[in-house]
């Protein structure tokens, strides 16, 4: 069981579970299009087994189950995404009716478990046509973005308790086009740079449709890193702040500031788009709230042999998870105070928080300790309105597949069995009789 107690986060804090729709519905029919993430995950070498996302935990017909467990944990808010290839098949143009007809049963399905809905417009998984026109890549993305956003508004926006743009937009700009680990598998540098811009350009244009449309609450999603120096020195400590800026402060800076760190854009200048500058009144636009997703740390050493950014990431001496990821609580509070201070007054919500771990005691000590932490933050001045454990379920966990289990509750995959697990007991003993 944890140490806190739910009166600690004072009334109105909100306690969700957090999924995304490739990695649990499943689903593939009923007028469903592609997505990058089919054609990556059937792609030899990409995924660790060979595993996709086409079955996944079957949620598109398990949602039943699915939300009672979200409400028998005691949970206030269910933090899902709407997969745009299920209702745009094409990306644009027509709506598939049949995804239409299912999110309107999984909404509805939270609202008569007394459960909040928080949606997400994008967890990764583009239409493959919109890739095969450059997708992230191609400034037009902004406009197919706002018009999938309409539609979402226009038909679940008075249903939804808050929604967001972008899941990540790191990942979805640089992880996925120059370091080439998540689709579309890109190593390039010219494609990561427009991607890391029209990532955000597009969330702005979604704001305006969003809000066009009438939708309330409307925010994004960032993954953020507590980034330190492996060193004392002067060379590692620039290697830290170069790591920052490319990871935390492109997307903070650019949200919030209307502008990217100097030091990229010099660096980028010969493949960022062209008077990408005008756009920044866009990408900045008022939003009513901010998810952070928090995991680990990253430790920066100097290395001028490492190409183009001089600097690399290093092992760092904490415990870790069994995806060799530090266990750092102090680093999510650092990170909430910084916001808070530096960035925005807006609410924060802890959007993704959780361990991949087979030892479900260490995962309920990793819960324990980011719940104190988010504690520590509030009591420093950060507005914190909520935390969403990251998953409910077991779940396929992108290019490492089925290998890696972050859930509250045990997917057996070849039966789809679920089993709470006792970090699932653990929250909804802090949670029970207290909605």
């Amino acid at each position: 069981m944890f140490s806190v107690d739910r009166g600690d986060f004072g009334p109105g804090f909100l306690f969700g579970v957090a999924t995304a729709a490739y990695q649990i519905e499943g689903g593939q029919t009923d007028g469903r299009g592609s997505s990058i993430w089919d054609s990556f995950s059937a792609t030899p070498g990409n995924i660790k087994n060979g595993d996709t996302g086409r079955i996944a935990v079957d949620h598109y017909h398990r949602w039943p189950e699915d939300l009672d467990l979200v409400r028998d944990g005691g949970f206030d808010a269910y933090r899902f995404s709407f997969a745009w290839p299920r209702l745009l098949p094409e990306g644009t143009g027509p709506v598939n009716a049949a995804g239409l007809d299912f999110y309107d049963r999984l909404v509805d399905g939270m609202l008569a478990r007394g459960i909040k809905p928080f949606a997400t417009l994008y967890h990764w998984d583009l239409p493959s046509p919109l890739q095969d026109r450059g997708g992230w890549m191609n400034r037009d993305v902004a406009g197919w973005f706002a018009e999938y956003a309409a539609v979402v508004a226009h038909h679940f926006g008075d249903r939804l308790a808050a929604i967001a743009t972008i899941n990540e937009p790191w990942c979805v700009a640089f992880l996925s086009h120059y370091l080439g680990v998540h689709a579309p598998g890109y190593r390039d540098l010219r494609a990561a740079s427009r991607a890391m811009h029209h990532v955000l350009f597009a969330h702005g244009t979604a704001v305006a449709a969003l809000r066009a449309e009438g939708a309330k609450n409307v925010g994004i999603v960032l993954n953020l890193e507590k980034s330190e120096a492996a060193g004392a020195g002067a060379a590692d400590r620039a290697a830290q702040t170069h790591g920052d800026a490319l990871f935390n402060r492109w997307y903070l800076d650019g949200l919030f500031k209307g502008r990217y760190p100097e030091e990229l854009t010099t660096l980028l200048a010969p493949w960022l788009p062209e008077a990408f500058e005008r756009d920044m009144e866009v990408v900045s636009r008022p939003l009513d709230w901010l998810g952070v997703n928090y995991y680990t740390r990253a430790l920066y050493a100097a290395d001028p042999a490492a190409p183009l950014f001089g600097s690399r990431r290093v092992a760092g001496p904490l415990e870790k998870s069994d995806l060799g990821w530090e266990i750092y609580p102090q680093g999510l509070t650092d990170l909430l105070v910084r916001v808070a201070t530096d960035y925005t007054k807006l609410p924060i919500y802890i959007t993704e928080n959780g361990m991949s771990e087979t030892d479900d005691s260490r995962r309920v000590a990793f819960y324990d300790a980011h719940l104190k932490a988010v504690l520590a933050a509030r009591q420093q001045g950060a507005d914190v309105r909520g935390y969403f454990a990251w998953s409910l379920l077991d779940n396929y966990e992108w290019a490492e597949g089925y290998a890696s289990r972050f859930g509250l509750v045990h997917v057996d995959y070849e039966t789809q069995r679920r089993t709470p697990k006792g970090s699932y007991r653990a929250f909804q003993g802090l949670l029970h009789n207290t909605r």
